[in-house]
């Protein structure tokens, strides 16, 4: 089976990602931009349509990071929930966050539809399953807290109809969330990057940065390619943040997340497996997001299991059990693709917008890029566009690090343990 798999992205078979065929660095930009995923590239175009002068510097192929190697679930999900944000920081913050959450995603389906881009956006919903009954009064208290404060609609399915969500009986019933959706996050980079080369933004791929610096009036940015000079930087690199950039690169976790691609699968198993197609979700602590493919033809299965090696076949072996392990009717399923890729995630495991000795950072969207990334790159050009803050519930002053703490986790091994044992007794 592993001989057949390929260690690529699914996502890239639809839209490949291409080299960028640019002439020499230019000298100087308005603005300098770090990282052509969703981040960067929707910061340039915002920038340029406001008449800026503005240079991406993406140091592999635009987009071969995270934003073409994720799910492609649109949630905006954060680790603490509704009510743990009550709990952490108070009602009032905790509305404002899950409201901004709201907005991106209705923000999210304007742009898909103003820019025109094909990217296969469906507002399915998602449901997330209970591992345990007392998950499911978890999710049960959650969705009355935020049907009382947001009215969103949630609705909690009991174990004995779960069937007409998800045709698995691992699950202790779950919750659906209406106004969750998904696209293909390969054609949706390419319908942001294909906007911002329009509007006039210089792309340049293969073009690592080696250095910002602070030079009076603005900054210069050195490269492998030579030094661009600039009076705004915006590092939009999330969890593929490098030495370049020593202090974001102390306060982003980068933990990989892995995806698996199934063979096709028949129509009438679909229907079984995924009535209603949605997006799907658990509440186990090394927990699972699948979904099916755009097509509805397959099934593109991803989660934390397997984090602790780089392989994609013994990644595969590890997200494989756990599939079977939910639709135990698909044992000895083939499996196409086979991939990885590094989230960011902060300690507080919120997003961040942070503005420091005149350069912005946007990062630490924490598993949910698909929203966060893109609203937080436009937040970002808002600010330099505008002269001054762009209304956010993510702008940081506390963008806190922890001792001994490089950039390096060394400590995934034991947070990736503590996990599994709480999975296995139930915590």
């Amino acid at each position: 089976m592993a001989e057949t798999v390929k260690p690529n992205p699914y996502w890239w078979e639809a839209a490949p990602r291409t080299e960028t065929d640019q002439p020499s660095l230019p000298d100087k930009a308005d603005v300098v931009i770090v990282g052509a995923g969703f981040t960067g590239l929707s910061a340039g175009l915002t920038l340029a349509r406001a008449g800026r002068d503005v240079v991406v510097l993406e140091k592999d192929r635009p987009g071969e990071g995270a934003s073409s190697r994720n799910g492609g679930i649109a949630s905006g999900n954060l680790k603490l929930g509704f009510g743990g944000m009550v709990k952490a920081y108070g009602l009032e913050r905790a509305k404002q966050i899950h409201a901004e959450g709201v907005e991106a995603r209705l923000d999210l389906a304007r742009f898909i539809e103003a820019e025109k881009i094909d990217c296969d956006w469906k507002l399915v919903g998602r449901f997330t399953g209970a591992m345990r009954p007392k998950h499911y009064d978890t999710l049960g208290r959650e969705a009355d807290l935020m049907n009382k404060h947001l009215d969103l609609g949630v609705e909690m399915v009991p174990k004995a109809e779960q069937h007409q969500e998800i045709g698995s009986d691992l699950y202790f019933g779950g919750q659906v969330r209406h106004d969750i959706g998904g696209l293909h996050p390969a054609k949706f980079h390419q319908g942001i990057l294909d906007r911002t080369r329009e509007a006039g933004v210089a792309v340049f791929g293969r073009t690592p940065v080696t250095g910002i610096q602070g030079d009076g009036d603005g900054h210069a940015v050195t490269t492998e390619r030579g030094t661009i000079r600039a009076r705004n930087v915006i590092v939009a690199t999330n969890g593929y943040t490098g030495p370049a950039t020593p202090w974001l690169r102390k306060r982003v976790v980068p933990i990989p997340s892995q995806i698996i691609a199934t063979d096709p699968i028949p129509k009438e198993t679909m229907d079984r497996l995924m009535p209603k197609r949605r997006m799907l979700g658990e509440t186990r602590n090394l927990y699972h997001y699948f979904r099916p493919s755009p097509d509805g033809t397959g099934i593109v299965f991803g989660g934390r299991a397997g984090a602790l090696t780089d392989d994609p076949m013994k990644k595969l072996g590890h997200l494989s059990r756990n599939l079977i392990e939910i639709f135990p009717e698909l044992d000895g399923i083939g499996f196409t693709h086979s991939w990885w890729g590094y989230t960011g995630f902060t300690f507080d495991f919120l997003p961040k917008l942070v503005v420091r000795e005149g350069v912005h950072y946007a990062a630490g969207f924490c598993g949910s890029g698909v929203i966060w990334a893109r609203w937080l790159g436009a937040k970002a050009a808002q600010d330099i566009i505008g002269n001054a803050p762009a209304d956010t519930a993510f702008r940081a002053d506390d963008f806190s690090t922890r001792p001994l703490y490089y950039g390096r986790p060394w400590f995934l091994p034991f947070m990736v343990g503590w996990y599994e044992f709480k999975d296995r007794v139930g915590w």
